[in-house]
């Protein structure tokens, strides 16, 4: 059934879902658009109504062939809707889930027209603070890149800083997806350009390996994760597509790459990458039954009221339904952020993790070890022994009284008579 939103645009069915509302598809004065309508909730907070209309200027102007453009923003009663540029095609999610990773050239390609949106953004004062493959449309309409990639749009600018309004969260909340989230974010610090960068080089990874590099388990050993530890070379990469990985994901935001840098540097590996298979990369995951540290379980949970908690499983409606559904890959999760003090355990709990489990490499070194002393203490016991029964029967052929001993001739005696 039709729907009319504000009076320029009417919707006709939706074509996707997500935790922040639903994208329809509709008509306008200059032809078919998307209509992305907030929550119920979003649309009646008026403080955010309020910044949906301070952002409106600024979003309707980012206009880039890598960005999903934003035409208008209708403020209409009980409706909140972002009138969107209709991109044909499919979102980055869906087709890593649908066909699995990406060869490198492929990937590359992909990441690098993100990068050339974000660098756009970001010269233009916009941070995204939400990327991740569910926000990453595929054109399929536009001529194919380099190794048959489809040319990438980035969208659902505005989103994630529209709904970290002042009311709707405290400076105790973190907003956003935390398998993407920079540590800078976690640590309390406000978003800047490269928290883009480091969720931009994490969907990268996901695209290679499959599997996100601090994902998995739950969300509190994640953010402990982003905070504290730091990731090997993926077996098989290119050095020096992986040196452009690690520098993104580096821990400090001054020592990341900046947009426009990043795509220069990733299409300069393109031709390298040309011919090259996707990666067979062994799936690296937290065990499922994994219990959180102390120090992590507050995040496993949000407050449900009352002082009670419940295990935060989160509202998000995939754009297309997945069989199972990842709890760390909701958008706009709200969490308690870290402490001062909770955020100085991270490192000791890692620690203690590390020491409680060692690597298999370890193990097998000090397997080694132990087999080699082992061998070493017989060596030494069969020697000992050999020597005490030679003693024996040398001393017994010298004694007078009793003559060699009975079986043991030595063979020096037979040729040269005994010794003087």
């Amino acid at each position: 059934m039709a729907r009319k939103i504000g009076s320029r645009y009417t919707v006709h069915q939706v074509i996707g879902r997500g935790s922040a509302g639903t994208v329809w598809l509709g008509e306008g004065p200059d032809g078919p658009v998307a209509v992305k309508l907030l929550r119920e909730d979003l649309a009646s907070d008026q403080v955010l109504v309020g910044r949906f209309v301070q952002e409106r200027a600024a979003l309707t102007s980012l206009d880039h062939p890598r960005v999903v453009g934003v035409r208008d923003m209708v403020v209409d009663g009980d409706d909140l809707a972002l009138v969107m540029e209709l991109v044909q095609g499919t979102d980055l999610r869906s087709r890593l889930e649908r066909e699995g990773v990406l060869a490198p050239q492929a990937a590359v390609s992909v990441i690098a027209d993100v990068a050339d949106g974000l660098a756009a953004a970001h010269a233009a004062g916009i941070v995204h603070r939400d990327v991740k493959p569910e926000n990453v449309m595929l054109d399929l309409l536009s001529p194919p890149g380099p190794g048959g990639a489809p040319r990438a749009k980035l969208t659902d600018f505005g989103i994630a800083r529209l709904v970290d309004a002042p009311r709707r969260t405290r400076a105790t909340r973190i907003i956003g997806t935390p398998d993407y989230l920079a540590p800078e974010i976690i640590e309390g610090l406000e978003p800047r350009a490269a928290v883009d960068i480091y969720a931009l080089a994490t969907v990268l990874y996901e695209l290679l390996t499959g599997f996100t590099p601090f994902g998995g388990g739950h969300t509190g050993a994640v953010l402990r994760r982003h905070v504290t530890e730091s990731i090997p070379p993926v077996p098989g990469l290119p050095d020096g597509l992986w040196r452009i990985i690690a520098e993104c994901l580096a821990k400090a935001p001054a020592s990341r790459l900046r947009a426009a840098e990043l795509a220069d540097r990733l299409r300069k590996q393109l031709p390298a990458l040309a011919g090259l298979p996707p990666l067979a990369v062994p799936v690296q995951r937290a065990p499922a039954e994994e219990a959180p540290t102390p120090g992590e379980a507050v995040y496993a949970e949000a407050d449900a009221g009352s002082g009670t908690h419940r295990r935060r499983r989160g509202p998000a409606v995939p754009l297309v339904p997945a069989p199972s559904p990842d709890s760390t890959r909701d958008t706009h999760t709200s969490l308690r952020r870290p402490s001062p003090q909770e955020l100085a355990s991270y490192a000791a709990e890692s620690q203690a993790q590390r020491n409680a489990a060692p690597a298999p490499s370890h193990r097998r070194r000090a397997l080694v070890r132990r087999r080699r002393m082992l061998a070493v203490l017989v060596a030494v016991v069969l020697l000992v022994a050999g020597a005490a029964a030679a003693y024996a029967a040398f001393g017994a052929g010298r004694d007078g009284r009793h003559g060699p001993a009975r079986g043991l001739v030595p063979h020096s005696w037979t040729s040269h008579g005994p010794p003087l």
